[in-house]
């Protein structure tokens, strides 16, 4: 299985290399069983706020935007849609969280690929799968649980 990823640069923000987006996309999409594709854009705070006013409904920018495509037929590569990653926040939540900028940035792909596979975390139940699949992922990349730190569970 092949994963392409279209990689979208619209920030002034130091971003990491396209072959760790391709790394961290492919570690999140195993389940995939056929080639696929995905975008991934890298904005700034403005483009976030409104894309996220938009279509959630929400005030001010956030990390990350998923946008699955659901294929009125079949297609080869199969198109799971796009993820819009604000590098901005992703920047400040790494810092706040005391975290490496890079294991944020991985984090994002992960959580932004399970979304474009149909996982959510709108309950508990559906939040505590996710939850664990991202840490299970995350650590086959020698991440450590990104909802651990400062020695606390935070959900």
């Amino acid at each position: 299985m092949t994963v392409l990823v279209d990689l979208q640069t619209a920030t002034e923000v130091e971003i990491p290399t396209a072959e760790a987006f391709q790394r961290w996309a492919e570690s999140a999409l195993t389940e995939v069983e056929q080639d696929c594709e995905l975008s991934i854009r890298l904005v700034d705070e403005v483009e976030s706020a409104e894309l996220n006013q938009q279509y959630r409904g929400k005030n001010g920018p956030t990390n990350v935007l998923s946008f699955p495509f659901e294929a009125p037929v079949e297609l080869d590569p199969r198109l799971l849609g796009d993820l819009v990653i604000c590098a901005p926040v992703v920047e400040k939540e790494a810092v706040e969280q005391d975290k490496a900028v890079n294991d944020h940035w991985a984090h994002m792909v992960v959580h932004g690929c399970l979304h474009l596979l149909g996982y959510d975390h709108i309950e508990d139940e559906e939040a505590e799968h996710m939850e664990a699949l991202e840490i299970e992922i995350l650590n086959t990349l020698n991440i450590i649980n990104p909802y651990t730190w400062q020695g606390e569970q935070h959900a």
